[in-house]
């Protein structure tokens, strides 16, 4: 879990050590970023699936070595609420994206797992992010970022 920062705790020392080149980088990350995540929605789209739907693909597939997560798990990957993870998991199910099993170790617990046809709609997505990946890790390699 991140430290996060209010308004509240920064102090006029923070303020004044913040140089006009940390706001040129803050403000070219965040547009770099802004960008990736408009092309990742439309190769969603293009796919018949939401951004939502393909995170919490990926995070099955990439977020843990093992080959599922629990709900708690995917809920801390995506950054949503738990019962908001349950409908999404619900709607994936419907799809025939991922499928639930109880937990052999924990009955309280529901694993969730990539099925075939999850797994073949998170290739295609993910090929299609690559030129953009190799963009933006040749370009956060650079000597403006420390």
């Amino acid at each position: 879990m991140s430290t996060k920062k209010s308004l509240r705790d920064v102090n006029v020392a923070e303020e004044a050590s913040t140089s006009a080149l940390d706001f040129q980088r803050l403000a070219h990350f965040r547009y770099r970023l802004r960008c990736f995540l408009r092309q990742s929605e439309s190769a969603c789209q293009e796919n018949g699936t939401t951004p939502l739907q393909y995170q919490l693909l990926l995070q099955l597939k990439g977020g843990t070595t093992r080959e599922w997560a629990t709900i708690g798990e995917l809920a801390e990957q995506l950054q949503a609420k738990h019962h908001g993870v349950v409908a999404l998991v619900n709607r994936c199910v419907k799809l025939g994206l991922v499928e639930r099993r109880p937990s052999r170790e924990d009955r309280r617990q529901v694993e969730v797992h990539l099925m075939p046809e999850g797994e073949a709609l998170l290739l295609r997505i993910a090929l299609l992010h690559q030129d953009e990946l190799k963009l933006l890790r040749d370009e956060f390699s650079t000597s403006i970022w420390p």
